[in-house]
């Protein structure tokens, strides 16, 4: 389980194609920390540690995180977020996130606000999806490329997100513009909600 704090961006240094797996070789700050088998949120995806060389760790995507994720778009040089697992004696700061990408969205505004910055997605939604509890509502949590954010100004498709400063500079937000697709994890709690109204 995440919070959706990012701790820093890690660089993608190498990727290479297994059938329908991609393997990602990164590197970042707490290489050294890190153990085998230990889950990693890239862009808000969980992927598990198969492999610590140097200053370099390895994780793998399979098909199913491919197609729901911005992943595959990934070429080597690029920035992704990455939050290693939460501490359970640590202070939750941002929402509960599972590292469970539902879908992907696309930036179609970015705004200056003269201190912030204000980025507008829409994403592919559906009846059927909006009883999964895949949206999002005023004031709600939503987390984008791993980011726990809150939602400012949802409609049926899109929703906005107001990034400060640090999250700017401390995040590969500074290198979203129009037309980039970042992940969406929508809030869990919404989601049992939703469920648990197609049960009753």
């Amino acid at each position: 389980m995440f919070s959706g704090i990012v701790e820093e961006t890690a660089k993608i240094v190498n990727i290479e194609h297994e059938q329908d797996n991609i393997h990602f070789t990164l590197t970042c700050s707490f290489v050294s920390e890190l153990k085998i088998d230990q889950s990693v949120a890239h862009n808000g995806v969980c992927l598990t540690v198969v492999k610590i060389e140097g200053d370099t760790y390895v994780v793998t995507a399979m098909r199913e995180t491919i197609e729901r994720s911005n992943l595959g778009n990934l070429a080597i040089g690029d920035e992704v977020n990455v939050e290693r697992s939460m501490l359970m004696n640590g202070r939750l700061d941002g929402h509960i996130v599972q590292g469970h990408v539902d879908q992907t969205a696309e930036c179609i505004s970015v705004e200056d606000q003269e201190g912030s910055h204000q980025f507008t997605f829409r994403y592919f939604t559906s009846p059927e999806m909006v009883k999964r509890g895949y949206f999002c509502v005023d004031k709600g949590s939503v987390t984008v490329n791993g980011v726990s954010l809150t939602v400012c100004n949802p409609t049926s498709d899109t929703f906005q997100v107001c990034i400060i400063p640090y999250t700017f500079d401390n995040t590969n937000f500074k290198h979203i513009i129009p037309g980039s697709i970042v992940n969406l994890e929508f809030d869990i709690i919404g989601k049992y909600i939703a469920r648990m109204q197609q049960l009753s």
